[in-house]
């Protein structure tokens, strides 16, 4: 069995650490597709997975973009993630789940157990109800190669309000990563790089840096980058020198690659797709480090 880190870290270094997100905003999905039905949000998932294969290393989709679409819309959920996977992208389930220890079994099962109705390679988890709600996720990652991606420091403008409070001489963002390590120890690849990953927002660099000296083997899942501000050097302040370039986790771009200007007036699918491919391309470049291509 091959652990989620070194399927995420080989991944990354082949493309560059770009995750695409897909998520279909209401009133966003282009009318080619369907517009904002179930139908159109899966024809349009898939499509956007069609221009990431063999581009990117993974995708994330935002659960609650779907579920608002009742069971027809978890249905679309799974048909793009199973597409995902077949065409060889890692998926990252991004659900924020958390809660008492036996619930917290029941979506560690739904999203990461053997069969899972909603399978994923990776799923983000809220920790603050305590350790004991993460660990059936750990358990679930431990037994099928797959990833934990917990909520440490993020993006959101209110993340201050309780994330950065001191909690006995250090803020709280700081206690939770450091209490994330033997758990990270657990989830350990042959490439020294842990599949409990951590959430640490681009609209906190130093923060970023903070958190990877306290988790250094920690994979990073890195919102805020693009449409929330943040610029590529912010997105990999917590990154790290590797073989080919900084790695240490992925760099997540959604509203900039899923609706890029233009894209929602596009004649045909084959221009949709063009476009789409172009704003992925500028994104890859702009995180490696190369010239936006023209």
């Amino acid at each position: 069995m091959t652990l989620f880190a070194d399927r995420l870290i080989d991944a990354t270094r082949r493309h560059g650490p770009l995750c695409v997100g897909i998520d279909p905003h209401a009133g966003k999905v282009p009318a080619l597709f369907g517009g904002d039905t179930p139908e159109g949000i899966e024809a349009w998932g898939r499509a956007l997975v069609e221009c990431c294969a063999g581009t990117v290393a993974c995708i994330k989709p935002q659960v609650a973009f779907y579920e608002r679409h009742g069971p027809e819309g978890l249905k679309a959920l799974q048909s793009i993630t199973r597409a995902a996977r077949e065409a060889g992208l890692i998926v990252l389930m991004d659900a924020k789940r958390g809660d008492i220890g036996s619930t917290a079994e029941g979506y560690a099962a739904a999203f990461l157990g053997k069969d899972a109705p909603f399978e994923g390679d990776a799923l983000t988890v809220n920790p603050y109800m305590g350790l004991d709600t993460i660990e059936p996720y750990v358990r679930e990652a431990e037994a099928h190669g797959r990833g934990v991606i917990v909520l440490v420091r993020t993006s959101n403008p209110g993340s201050a309000d309780f994330q950065s409070r001191s909690l006995e001489g250090a803020p709280l963002y700081a206690r939770v990563a450091e209490a994330m390590a033997p758990m990270a120890e657990r989830l350990k690849g042959r490439n020294g790089w842990s599949g409990l990953m951590m959430v640490t927002g681009a609209t906190g660099p130093d923060e970023a840096r903070t958190i990877r000296d306290l988790a250094p083997s920690s994979l990073f899942l890195v919102p805020g980058y693009g449409a929330q501000g943040a610029s590529a050097a912010e997105a990999l302040a917590g990154f790290v020198q590797g073989p080919g370039g900084l790695e240490g986790g992925v760099v997540s771009s959604s509203r900039g690659v899923n609706f890029p200007d233009g894209s929602g007036e596009a004649g045909d699918v084959e221009e949709w797709k063009s476009i789409i491919s172009a704003a992925i391309a500028q994104a890859r470049a702009d995180l490696r480090g190369l010239p936006i291509p023209a």
